[in-house]
C-alpha cells in the first residue's frame, strides 16, 4: 500500500501539536490552581511540598482506599498526628475540585465536618491532606462485609443526628452558605468514638446566605442520591433542599442496614426501600427489628418517618432546613405525623404557565 510521502511526513507535526495542546490545557489548569492559592493565602490550612508529602506516607506505603479521583494513604505529621492523605491523579473541571475543597473546608471547623490540616500544589502533583479518621467511611457499617458487626440503634442514630448537624452547619454557620451536593454514605467518615464527619467537598457549592436557588447545567452528585429537581426542573429549583434529600436517602439506608433500591430483594414490594417503609406506617405496621428493644425500635421509626419527609419528590413539600430536621430527630415521635409516599419520579407533570 502506497502512502504519500507529505502524509508520512505529518504525522509527527500531528502529534507535537496534540501534545502541545495537551501541555497547554495542564499549563492552564496548573495555572488557575496557583492564581486561586495565590489569591487566597490567607487560609488556615498549611501548604505542603511534594517531598514533604511522600515522607508523610514513607513513600505512598500504607493506602487506605481508592475512587474516581485517585488514592489516599495514611500518613503522620511530624508531631506525630495521623492523617489521611488524597492524591489527586484526575483532576476534574479545570482544577475545580481541588479548588472547591480548599475554598471550602479550608477555614472552617465543625466537630461534624471534617477538617483539612494542608495541601500540596506542585504542578501536577497535587494533595490534600484531612485528619485521619480510623473507622473509615459509614457505608463499611451500614453494609458490613460477612464477619463485620453492623451498627447499634443507638450509634445508627447518633451518626445520623451527627451528620444532620454538620450539614446545618455547611448551610448556615458559616459566611457563605455551602452547599456539598454529593452526600452518602461513603462521604461521610467515622472517628475512633465513631462520631461522623462529613467529607468530600468536589461538588460542592459556595452561595450568600440569603440565596434560595442556584442555576444549575447539570446534575451533581451519585446516583441515588441526587434530588430530582436536578432532573425534573418543573418540581422546584435547585437548592439546599438538595441535600436535605440526599441525607433522607442516607438516613433511610442507616436505618434500614440496606440499599434503598434493591432488585434481588425477596419480596418485589420491597426493592425500593423507601416505598415499601410508607406502605408498613400506612397500614399501621410499625418497624420490628429482631432482637431490639421497644426503645430502639421507636428510635427506628423516627428516623425512617424524618428521612420520608427529606425525599419528598417536591423541594416544597421537605423541611424547610436542616436546622428544622435537626429538631425533628431530638423531638418525640408522636410530634412528627406521617409524610406522603414518595416517588422516583413526578406522578404528575404541572402545566407551564
Amino acid at each position: 500500500m502506497w502512502i504519500p510521502t507529505k502524509s508520512i511526513l505529518g504525522i509527527p507535526c500531528v502529534i507535537v501539536f496534540l501534545i502541545y495542546k495537551l501541555r497547554r490545557r495542564h499549563l492552564s489548569m496548573y495555572g488557575v490552581i496557583e492564581e486561586f492559592l495565590q489569591s487566597h493565602n490567607n487560609l488556615i490550612p498549611i501548604r505542603y511540598s511534594y517531598s514533604n508529602v511522600k515522607k508523610m506516607t514513607k513513600g505512598f506505603k500504607d493506602k487506605l482506599g481508592e475512587g474516581g479521583y485517585g488514592s489516599v494513604y495514611k500518613g503522620k505529621l511530624r508531631s506525630g498526628r495521623l492523617v489521611a492523605i488524597k492524591m489527586l491523579e484526575k483532576s476534574k473541571a479545570n482544577g475545580q475540585d481541588f479548588i472547591n475543597e480548599v475554598a471550602t473546608i479550608g477555614r472552617i471547623h465543625h466537630v461534624n465536618v471534617v477538617q483539612l490540616i494542608g495541601y500540596c500544589a506542585e504542578g501536577s502533583k497535587r494533595a490534600l491532606i484531612y485528619e485521619f479518621m480510623s473507622n473509615g467511611s459509614l457505608d463499611k457499617h451500614i453494609f458490613p462485609k460477612e464477619g463485620l458487626v453492623s451498627l447499634r440503634c443507638k450509634e445508627a442514630f447518633e451518626i445520623s443526628l451527627g451528620v444532620a448537624r454538620g450539614i446545618d452547619y455547611l448551610h448556615q454557620g458559616c459566611e457563605m452558605k455551602i452547599l456539598h451536593f454529593d452526600i452518602k454514605p461513603h462521604n461521610i467518615l467515622l472517628d475512633e468514638n465513631f462520631v461522623p464527619k462529613v467529607s468530600d467537598f468536589g461538588l460542592a457549592r459556595l452561595c450568600p446566605l440569603e440565596d434560595n436557588s442556584l442555576s444549575m447545567t447539570a446534575a451533581r452528585g451519585t446516583m441515588g442520591y441526587i434530588a430530582p429537581e436536578f432532573f425534573y426542573k418543573n418540581i422546584g429549583g435547585v437548592s439546599s433542599k438538595a441535600d436535605i434529600y440526599s441525607f433522607g436517602m442516607l438516613m433511610m439506608e442507616i436505618a434500614g442496614k440496606r440499599k434503598n433500591l434493591n432488585a434481588f430483594a425477596e419480596n418485589s414490594s420491597q426493592i425500593y426501600f423507601p416505598s415499601w417503609v410508607y406502605d408498613q406506617f400506612s397500614e399501621g405496621k410499625d418497624m420490628e427489628i429482631k432482637d431490639a428493644t421497644d426503645e430502639e425500635n421507636k428510635i427506628t421509626k423516627k428516623m425512617l418517618v424524618v428521612a420520608l419527609w427529606c425525599i419528598q419528590m417536591k423541594p416544597s413539600d421537605r423541611p424547610n432546613s436542616m436546622n428544622q430536621v435537626v429538631e425533628m430527630l431530638e423531638g418525640e415521635i408522636e410530634c412528627i405525623p406521617i409524610p406522603p409516599k414518595p416517588f422516583l419520579y413526578p406522578q404528575e407533570t404541572p402545566s407551564s404557565e
